[in-house]
């Protein structure tokens, strides 16, 4: 008997052992890339041009982030992705926390197939293709002069992932309190706003965090939204430029630093927000 137990004790430990390597050499593969941007964001062109895989620049150049703010106008940019970012979270914080109190407590005809079909687009990505209309839309009602139509674009794109951690949350508080709030004489929206709201922090967080990141990265239909007005431009769009403003090459230096700084905002918010983003990723994911 006490064979067997250190048989399967020893399989136990080299099962764990196995699974810590594994992660090592997924989180190493993961951060390489980001690792190599900052590293090669201190290089000179030249460097960067003959390639390799050598992390560690052979001078150190804090030049090519003072070019990088000003050639990419990274004041303005900056200020652009802020808005944005925040545009996209504040929409995606009121409209997913009402549908998700909505689809968990609310009883309505058509609400599991509608559910469905919000879960469904989760995994249905149809990229540019639906960048053309969404333009052409917002040209129709004079929307593409301001960011607003991108913040909204870019909020209701990812709507569907959002209500359905929101919904998950929902239903593990109790239906008792929405009980006796009813039983003080509180409405469906009373209840939402006053009890239910101050208990969807932990979700709301992990929502906040998810659809800022997600307003900050985008790029493709900045781009294309701000093709007529270069002040309109957020960061994402602003680095990518920085690749052409090099003498005859691609400035990858350049373009690698813009790169850093773009990335420090986000690294800032997830430190600040990390314990409330695990705890509403944890707790949503119990129920669905």
């Amino acid at each position: 008997m006490e064979k067997s137990h250190t048989v399967y004790s020893k399989k136990t430990k080299m099962l764990h052992l196995f699974i810590e390597v594994f992660l090592i050499l997924v989180a190493a593969l993961t951060l390489y890339p980001l690792i190599y941007i900052m590293f090669g964001s201190f290089k000179e062109n030249a460097e960067l041009l003959r390639g390799g895989t050598k992390l560690l620049p052979e001078k150190f150049v804090l030049e090519n982030y003072k070019q990088a703010w000003h050639k990419a106008n990274f004041a303005r940019y900056t200020l652009n992705s802020v808005v944005i970012s925040v545009g996209v979270m504040v929409v995606t914080l009121l409209s997913s926390s009402m549908a998700g109190y909505v689809f968990a407590r609310k009883n309505f005809k058509g609400k599991e197939l509608l559910y469905s079909l919000f879960v469904a687009f989760m995994f249905v990505n149809v990229g540019s293709v639906t960048l053309r209309p969404l333009f052409e839309l917002a040209v129709k009602v004079k929307m593409n002069t301001s960011l607003i139509s991108v913040i909204l674009i870019a909020a209701g794109t990812g709507q569907a992932t959002y209500i359905f951690l929101v919904r998950g949350y929902m239903n593990t508080i109790s239906k008792e309190l929405d009980d006796a709030a009813k039983i003080d004489g509180c409405t469906f929206f009373q209840i939402y706003y006053k009890v239910i709201l101050p208990l969807l922090k932990p979700i709301l967080a992990t929502t906040g965090l998810l659809s800022f990141r997600a307003g900050w990265n985008e790029y493709i239909m900045p781009l294309v939204f701000t093709m007529s007005n270069e002040k309109m431009r957020p960061l994402t769009v602003g680095v990518t430029m920085l690749k052409n403003s090099g003498d005859g090459t691609a400035a990858w230096n350049l373009m690698f630093a813009g790169a850093t700084i773009s990335i420090i905002p986000i690294v800032i918010i997830y430190i600040f927000t990390s314990k409330q983003f695990m705890s509403g990723m944890t707790a949503g994911a119990v129920k669905g």
